[in-house]
């Protein structure tokens, strides 16, 4: 069967099962939408979670980073996986005790200030809005390439999917839905991985074949590739750049990244869906299982692939050979470069397409003719991952299962963040602030209405991003570390924190963070209005904007401290409830909705 057919096929079928899934559990109530009725056995919450936090970032971005960037960024698994386990043990169980449907429910109870719960859901939004546009821009890319269309086409599809199935479903649909995204999306991922190790290794774990010897040199893997970009150039694949502002940045990118994680409010929701808090641990112990099965093959899957493209540009190696002839060149390359996201320019018009940093220093033997610069001129990282079966030259249905799981990874986390988005609106800002005595389908036509309009103003920003998708998704949780992550943990754990202080120390990190955000990355993301360049010697302070997160969280606590500490106490009762939120037993019941 024809490619095209195939992914069709494959892709189509995996969206009318989500579709099947939506219309079975479809909300018809407030506590379905919101919590899924708190129903969830902690099992399937796990899986579900799993596919909710894994998005088009981890999915199709990662690898992609790792590929291209090496060691360096490591910290973005680092920093994930180590904030989920932040958030498991330090959050998890007790916000579901609390027993809110929503993470500005919870603030704005817990320090008994309606305007904490506004400035709450102002930050959720921004937070949710910037994350969202990540994910659209990995919807695009997945679409663009396997429907055969443009960047732009494949995000308007890929919104209109998540648009229908989010808002039929809410929260109990989108559960169910995700537990079927995560088995599409974990077997995409580790399906070609396995192939591919096998190919060079022999080895059929990918964690295991990224230390083994790569049969066509006969040396380590990772020497290999390694040697191979000295070659051309390109910085080592697995050295760490030393100097002191390279480890400051890639530290404080890690701390941003594993704060920010435990501050999402799309997976925080997750957790109020099952019926006890001892079945809160249970699921984040579940979610860190399937999450580990992808992460652990991550690594492996962007040194292969990276190591692929190399020898695909340079078959005979990088010592006194010559790169491919265009005319010869696989037909992925083709193939991608109809999508915008691949291009090439003979420069020298030898009719070969010489890959090498024309800024490094490649070996003196590299080629036979005259270099005129590097001739791969784009190469967006985002394509990695999906195009990596075709680089391997594995079967048509694994392509096609690939493209199937990146379209899952994408459309589980937006349609994560949209009931967020549409939570926060309709029940913190309508319900508990504006009309108190608003009906519950009036409060659902709410919900599924800013859901709507969350759908619209994400697809524009999608169609230009700040960044690729795990580099915006990282601007996202630089938002949430600065600004929900600290007052959680200051509405769990501190008695003296009150209402004036958490929101000075919410608005003073939302504030910081964004401002600095935009200084380097554009006002409002649009492109020419940044001020400073977002690289560590341009940067304001010498820190780079996707790791400025940390920063705006301290300030967050700084002032939050110093501002209850000259303003008056906690009352007594808000004191008690914070005592009884902290004993791990029991389940609260909800709060009013």
């Amino acid at each position: 069967m024809d490619q095209y057919y195939l992914n069709l096929l494959i892709i189509g079928g995996s969206f009318l099962l989500y579709i099947a899934i939506a219309i079975w559990a479809r909300a018809g109530t407030t506590s379905e939408f919101y919590a899924a009725g708190r129903g969830i056995h902690p099992v399937t919450n796990g899986m579900a979670t799993a596919a909710d936090w894994m998005s088009a970032a981890s999915f199709i971005s990662m690898a992609g980073l790792i590929a291209f960037s090496g060691y360096t960024a490591s910290a973005y698994l680092m920093g994930w996986t180590g904030g989920y386990v932040l958030l498991a043990l330090l959050l998890a169980p007790y916000l579901r005790k609390f027993g809110s449907f929503t993470v500005p429910e919870f603030i704005g109870d817990r320090f008994y200030s309606r305007s904490a719960r506004l400035v709450a859901v102002l930050c959720l939004v921004i937070a949710s809005i910037t994350y969202v546009i990540g994910q659209m821009t990995g919807v695009g890319v997945a679409f663009s390439r396997f429907l055969q269309v443009s960047n732009s086409t494949g995000l308007f599809i890929g919104a209109a999917v998540v648009f229908f199935y989010a808002v039929l479903g809410g929260m109990k649909g989108i559960t169910y839905t995700q537990v079927a995204q995560y088995v599409v999306l974990v077997f995409a991922y580790t399906v070609p991985a396995i192939f591919i190790s096998l190919q060079l290794t022999g080895n059929p774990i990918p964690g295991l074949g990224l230390f083994s010897t790569y049969e066509n040199s006969g040396e380590p893997l990772l020497a290999t590739l390694n040697q191979t970009l000295a070659d051309l150039g390109f910085s080592s694949y697995t050295a760490q750049d030393g100097a002191p502002l390279a480890v400051l940045n890639m530290f404080l990118f890690t701390l941003t990244l594993m704060i920010g994680t435990a501050g999402l409010p799309h997976v925080i929701i997750r957790f109020f869906t099952v019926p006890k808090v001892s079945d809160a641990r249970l699921s984040a112990g579940w979610a860190l299982v399937f999450i580990a099965i992808v992460y652990l093959t991550a690594p492996a899957v962007g040194a292969m692939a990276r190591l692929n493209i190399m020898d695909t540009i340079w078959p005979n190696g990088t010592q006194n050979a010559e790169a491919i002839e265009i005319d010869e060149l696989p037909a992925w390359f083709e193939n991608w470069q109809t999508t915008g996201l691949l291009g090439i320019e003979d420069k020298n018009g030898d009719g070969r397409l010489q890959y090498y940093d024309e800024n490094g220093t490649p070996s003196e033997t590299l080629g036979t003719t005259e270099l005129a610069g590097n001739e791969l001129v784009l190469f967006n990282p985002d394509i990695l991952v999906l195009a990596n079966p075709e680089i391997a030259q594995l079967p048509g249905w694994v392509i096609a299962l690939v493209a199937a799981g990146g379209m899952a990874a994408a459309l589980s986390t937006a349609a994560g963040l949209l009931l967020a988005i549409s939570s926060a609106i309709s029940h913190d800002l309508v319900k508990r602030s504006i009309n108190p005595n608003i009906s519950d389908s009036a409060e659902l036509w709410w919900a599924r209405g800013s859901m709507a309009v969350a759908v619209v103003v994400a697809t524009y920003l999608g169609l230009n991003p700040p960044g690729f998708a795990a580099q915006t998704v990282a601007l996202a949780f630089g938002i949430a570390a600065a600004t929900i992550f600290p007052a959680l943990v200051m509405g769990v754990f501190s008695r003296r924190i009150n209402n004036v202080g958490a929101v000075s120390g919410m608005l003073t990190g939302l504030v910081f963070t964004v401002v600095y955000i935009f200084l380097h990355k554009g006002w409002f993301f649009i492109p020419g209005t940044e001020s400073f360049p977002d690289t560590i010697e341009g940067s304001l302070f010498g820190i780079q904007s996707t790791a400025i997160g940390c920063f705006g969280a301290l300030l967050n606590f700084v002032v939050a401290f110093v501002v209850s500490g000259r303003t008056a106490d906690t009352p007594d009762e808000v004191k008690a409830m914070i005592e009884n939120v902290r004993i791990p037993r029991g389940a609260g019941s909800a709060t009013g909705h």
